[in-house]
């Protein structure tokens, strides 16, 4: 049973795209007939999963490396993120443990943003993730990294990012499964060749796409 003062408990049916205001980002698996990708259930609370436990940043200590395959590598401040151009996003979010939270309304930095900013190299074909727990990591293509919808989030729902979801900041790549949103962010660096993360080495999927099942490494 839910508590009823759960700022994160969804009642009554998910919201809906349609119900966005001007300006919002739509995820367009939003705009699916059927928004709950096979295998998956929807959740109206938000489940709190992570590999280690939340890590403790001190958000005067925060910092976000883009390095790599780029042109001008960055170190952005918590201030310094916080003063970039923002955009807000709409979206699903599809856990590989078989649960889906719908009508996620995130606030942030998009993802093409900080790209445009650093620069990219034309070796660059894929994205590693850094995070603050324990030198956490998940690989994606760029491509994925670089959608409309993609984003680094510090607000959710309306409300400041807690850190048992990944605040201050964390990475949203809706059409992917949610690991490869990596909380507590702390590193975005660009590669040539696919590098498995955490959970790709001990066997989930390099690139995790929900509508089609690819959880384990041997899904196509």
């Amino acid at each position: 049973m839910h508590q009823p003062h759960d700022p994160e408990y969804q009642a009554g049916p998910p919201p809906r795209p349609q119900e966005q205001p001007p300006g919002v980002i739509v995820s367009p698996d939003t705009l699916r007939a059927e928004r709950i990708p096979p295998g998956q259930s929807r959740t109206r609370k938000w489940p709190v999963l992570d590999a280690f436990g939340p890590p403790a940043i001190e958000p005067a200590q925060w910092r976000l490396q883009v390095f790599g395959l780029v042109q001008r590598p960055l170190t952005l401040t918590l201030d310094e993120f916080a003063a970039l151009p923002r955009v807000q996003v709409f979206s699903d979010f599809h856990c590989v443990t078989r649960w889906s939270r719908l009508g996620n309304l995130w606030e942030g930095v998009a993802t093409r943003t900080l790209i445009e900013r650093a620069g990219l190299q034309p070796q660059a074909r894929y994205v590693v993730l850094h995070a603050y727990d324990r030198g956490w990591t998940t690989n994606l293509p760029l491509a994925d990294f670089l959608a409309e919808d993609a984003l680094l989030a510090d607000r959710h729902d309306g409300r400041p990012l807690t850190r048992e979801h990944g605040g201050p900041v964390r990475v949203v790549i809706p059409r992917l499964y949610a690991w490869k949103s990596a909380k507590w962010v702390c590193g975005i660096e660009l590669v040539a060749e696919d590098r498995p993360g955490y959970w790709e080495q001990a066997g989930y999927h390099l690139r995790g796409d929900p509508w089609s099942e690819q959880r384990f490494r041997d899904d196509q």
